[in-house]
């Protein structure tokens, strides 16, 4: 099998995004699992390696059908000119953000990556005409998604997957968000990319509650009997194996997160604040739901240390191999779904319906 085409936007260039992709890829080893193509700007890109003083080495292009098999490629799709103001917020930044993510997502449509690992945008400065979106999950699933599907949000690392039923909302829309529908719409994407994507036959979810103590059977809140419950209910009878509704501050300091292969939260805070104080260093972001296989890492732009050479690379590292190992798997799942067996007929009204 050919290595996979690994297509990387840069970010905001404000951040730490060409920092943690130079770093990612001073490793040699890493070129010899992948085709890694970073959509952005070379100047940039020697700008940020000059600065940090780093020492990989890559090669400019200008499409991702001149990217050469073993070394770092970087497709130059920006503006020819881009200030580069270190920890500062700017509109040309995110245009080049922008910039970058329009030119991966459209060689992905025409094939020429297989998956796509985003570094950190700042969400403010890259809103314009064509992105008026909360964030990189929403974008996405408007430029690929086709009918009913629906992106997923789930952090994840080696420990734990924890996805969202509500992702950019304010905390005071997310109660109505937050219908029978919609959880059962989450837990069915959750539950079949457990078993395409992660390989687990039968996954084991854990569902968390609304309301604080889970509602304490409707005085601190309903949601939990009105909408959770019956949607749970309703996917079990799908086959799911749920458990739940568990309230999050008792589920995370018990660490019981250990006892499933995921775990749906509400609302974005309730997900993310335990998951990052466990998983910061590695943590990654992973799009569920959708044709594309795209990955980021957990963390922001960090403006604060942005050109200080201190962002630690690994979040990146293992978004870099997420994406791989999930593009893998979803091969060999559609392979052998590919030509099912016709079914066995051994009932004998079955074989008198046969003929």
């Amino acid at each position: 099998m050919s290595k996979i085409k690994v297509g990387i936007t840069h970010g905001d260039p404000n951040g730490v995004g060409y920092e943690v992709i130079l770093k990612a890829f001073e490793d040699p080893v890493m070129l010899e699992l992948c085709t890694p193509i970073v959509y952005g700007s070379p100047k940039v890109a020697s700008y940020h390696r000059k600065g940090l003083e780093l020492q990989t080495n890559f090669t400019a292009i200008n499409s991702a059908a001149e990217a050469h098999d073993s070394t770092l490629n970087i497709l130059h799709c920006t503006a020819d000119e881009v200030k580069i103001d270190f920890g500062q917020p700017s509109e040309e930044a995110g245009a080049a953000a922008l910039a970058a993510l329009e030119r991966a997502v459209k060689d992905w449509k025409e094939g020429f990556i297989d998956v796509l690992v985003t570094a950190p945008i700042n969400k403010n400065t890259i809103q314009s005409e064509k992105f008026h979106f909360p964030g990189h999950t929403e974008f996405i699933q408007a430029r690929v998604g086709e009918e009913g599907q629906r992106a997923l949000m789930i952090l994840m690392n080696e420990h734990m997957r924890i996805a969202l039923a509500t992702t950019h909302v304010p905390i005071q829309d997310v109660t109505k968000n937050i219908t029978k529908d919609v959880l059962l719409q989450k837990l069915r994407t959750l539950h079949l990319s457990l078993q395409r994507d992660f390989g687990i036959s039968a996954p084991r979810i854990a569902v968390l509650a609304l309301n604080p103590h889970a509602g304490d059977g409707g005085v601190i809140g309903k949601e939990e009997e009105t909408v959770i419950k019956p949607a749970m209910q309703k996917a079990e009878e799908e086959g799911m194996i749920l458990y739940g509704p568990y309230a999050a501050d008792g589920f995370f300091g018990t660490r019981a997160y250990e006892n499933f292969d995921a775990v749906l939260a509400m609302y974005h805070d309730q997900g993310l604040a335990p998951f990052k104080l466990l998983a910061m260093d590695d943590g990654v972001n992973y799009t569920a739901g959708l044709n594309i296989v795209r990955t980021s890492p957990d963390h922001g732009t960090a403006y604060d240390i942005a050109g200080k050479g201190l962002a630690n690379e690994n979040s990146f590292r293992q978004a870099i191999y997420a994406a791989m190992d999930i593009y893998r798997r979803r091969i060999a799942w559609d392979e052998a779904r590919r030509n099912p067996l016709e079914k066995l007929y051994v009932d004998k009204r079955d074989r008198a319906e046969r003929g």
